[in-house]
């Protein structure tokens, strides 16, 4: 195959139909099998539905680990421990904070956490990476918080990035943008960009105090270091008990599920705030400007370079971010399903990834596809798992009436319902993370709060479908018909 062809239009829109079309197979299976083999279609949902038992368990056992590593990473004295690292005081931290319409006493309790770190403050700066289309609102946003904190850090200033031809508003464009004005910086000033730490921080994410001298010792005690990106896990909890329920449900298990992601090293990849050396992101020549989820894509653009030198490395110290929350019950329930849409706007790395496997044979070729499966999978059963384990075990029955006279046909509704009622049982063990991560973030919970925690798992059902699978299945019907995803930001008032 040659390059011309890999990297022609017609073989893009081949790689990037595969896992889309391979969506709405799934979904569609009993509808369109069952008349001829229903059989066939009950094996099918078995094995689906005890491959989804299989990752309830291990979603759990790794929340376990997680949850024991964050509490032993509490316990250290991470200045303490880095200051015996004689390359210490070679380091310089950087923090971009991309913002958009963003309010600006969101963004002073951000900038105030970060001004709270256990390290030397002349060693930090922060840059406001803003949108020139703002207008006005972004330049008196600048000017408020230069006013409060221009003195507290060793540099402080703000970028506007201006959209160019070629370039997806966003935050991958405008991270870049702001990446590169440092990296000019940091070449005046004679600086290794080895010795330079970027963290990407959204305007409402609270890191821990000690997060920068943590990711600091973790970063010089890692040989590898120029290769690996480091974060910490992001739970949506600093807006909980403002939320609505069906919010409040999605915000809790995209919480442990990201507690649980962060001890699975072989399968982790950063998402929303993390930290990476500047090096490495000018060797990728920084985030492509032209997508619109950029912490996977980042990983990848490192990945199909230096392959397997390239990992993201846990940081067992929790961060707190916002939920998302709009002005009315309306605007929430939109607000959420953009959102929930626009992250499984990530299918879109399976496409990029499938190109970049054919011109990288420096990379082994199992490692790539273990990879390039990983991600598959991980949206594949996004729009899928709900139709599957709700809609699909009654209809081959329904479908071919004969089938309920077999064996399978009577044992099947009963095996998935039994199986089901384990995974969800697994839930309990869920809760109690919740309330121990919520406890840790001093999120507190009032005894007349505890029974709604409970009660509102019953509509487990209708929100997974609203507000996970079905803007997961609009993503990627939209990619399978070639139309592309705008970015929206989300609103959290």
């Amino acid at each position: 195959m040659t390059k011309t062809f890999v990297n022609s239009r017609f073989f893009y829109r081949i790689a990037e139909s595969i896992v889309p079309a391979l969506t709405w197979i799934i979904i569609t299976f009993p509808l369109w099998f069952s008349p001829f083999h229903p059989a066939i279609v009950a094996y099918f949902i078995l094995a689906f539905i005890l491959y989804f038992l299989y990752k309830s368990i291990r979603t759990m056992y790794y929340a376990v680990i997680s949850y024991t590593l964050i509490n032993q990473a509490g316990k250290i004295d991470w200045l303490s421990r880095l200051t015996k690292i004689p390359l210490h005081s070679k380091m310089y931290h950087f923090f971009i904070i991309t913002n958009y319409k963003e309010s600006v006493d969101k963004m002073i309790r951000t900038i105030e956490y970060i001004q709270n770190q256990k390290y030397a403050k002349e060693k930090m700066s922060i840059v406001l990476a803003m949108e020139a289309r703002e207008g006005q609102a972004a330049h008196e946003r600048s000017r408020i918080l230069h006013e409060k904190f221009s003195h507290c850090f060793g540099g402080f200033e703000t970028v506007y990035h201006t959209l160019q031809e070629g370039e997806i508003a966003g935050k991958a464009s405008n991270e870049s943008y702001a990446a590169r004005h440092i990296a000019r910086k940091i070449k005046n000033q004679n600086i290794n960009p080895k010795n330079v730490l970027i963290t990407i921080c959204d305007a409402d994410s609270l890191l821990p105090n000690e997060y920068l001298a943590y990711t600091t010792t973790a970063f010089l005690e890692d040989t590898e270091r120029a290769y690996h990106f480091y974060c910490a896990p992001v739970f949506l909890y600093n807006n909980f008990w403002k939320l609505p329920l069906p919010i409040r449900v999605q915000a809790t298990l995209s919480s442990i599920l990201r507690l649980s992601f962060l001890s699975q090293k072989n399968h982790l990849i950063q998402i929303s705030t993390y930290t990476v050396n500047l090096w490495l992101l000018q060797e990728v020549d920084f985030w492509d400007v032209d997508i619109i989820p950029e912490d996977w894509h980042i990983w990848l653009q490192a990945f199909f370079k230096y392959g397997s030198r390239v990992e993201t490395i846990p940081i067992y110290l929790p961060i707190s971010a916002d939920a998302t929350l709009g002005t009315t019950l309306f605007k929430t329930f939109k607000n959420r399903y953009e959102q929930e849409k626009r992250w499984s706007w990530g299918v879109s790395d399976i496409p990029y990834a499938i190109i970049r496997f054919f011109d990288t044979p420096r990379v082994p070729l199992m490692l790539k596809i273990r990879k390039i499966f990983q991600i598959a999978e991980t949206h594949l059963l996004w729009p899928t798992t709900f139709f599957v384990l709700t809609i699909s075990a009654s209809l081959p029955a329904l479908i071919n009436p004969s089938f309920k006279r077999t064996v399978m046909g009577l044992l099947l509704p009963k095996l998935s319902s039994f199986i089901l009622t384990i995974s969800s049982s697994l839930l309990l063990v869920f809760l109690y993370f919740d309330h121990k991560m919520r406890s840790r973030l001093n999120i507190k919970t009032k005894a007349i709060q505890l029974p709604i925690l409970f009660i509102q798992w019953y509509l487990l059902p209708i929100i997974s479908f609203f507000f996970s699978s079905l803007p997961a299945l609009e993503a990627h019907t939209r990619m399978l018909l070639g139309k592309k995803l705008e970015y929206k930001v989300t609103e959290k008032i």
